[in-house]
């Protein structure tokens, strides 16, 4: 499978594990309560790991151990659900987080920009035939009046 990181098509190569999956080699995604159940297997995986969180997740939860996961997937379930762009901002902002953030999922054309501007890096999108057309969107906009992760100051103080 395909996704885009750092506005490249690339391959994918995290294994998103579900629940009831064995634990496989490599680099794999596993879930808010697997972490939760599994912590101290998980912790001596050989291989990547990264967490996956609905905006239902309380992103406190994985704070403490953030620094064990290379790679956080925030799922948008539906592209009006906008609680993970606060997710993926206080993720880069607050807790100083410099692993990939992904957004998977219900993810528009329309949104990768304003995605990027807080910290999302990679997007794993639910129609991948669209990806070539996806990397026009990140120049969409030349300027952001409002701060973000990738211009911490505002326009009136660039100029």
């Amino acid at each position: 499978m395909q996704i885009i990181k750092d506005r490249e098509i690339v391959e994918d190569n995290w294994l998103h594990l579900d629940d009831e999956a064995e634990l496989a080699a490599g680099n794999i995604t596993i879930s808010l309560s697997r972490w939760q159940e599994q912590h101290e297997k998980l912790e001596n995986h050989e291989g990547g790991l990264g967490i996956r969180l609905s905006g239902d997740d309380p992103l406190e939860e994985v704070i403490p151990d953030l620094a064990r996961f290379s790679l956080v997937v925030l799922i948008f379930p539906a592209f009006t659900d906008g609680r993970c762009y606060s997710y993926a901002r206080l993720l880069r902002d607050r807790y100083d987080f410099k692993g990939e953030i992904r957004a998977q999922g219900d993810v528009l054309h329309d949104q990768l920009f304003y995605m990027a501007q807080c910290g999302f890096n990679s997007f794993e999108l639910a129609n991948p035939k669209r990806l070539t057309n996806a990397l026009t969107a990140f120049d969409d906009f030349s300027e952001s009046y409002q701060t973000t992760v990738l211009r911490p100051e505002p326009l009136y103080r660039r100029r």
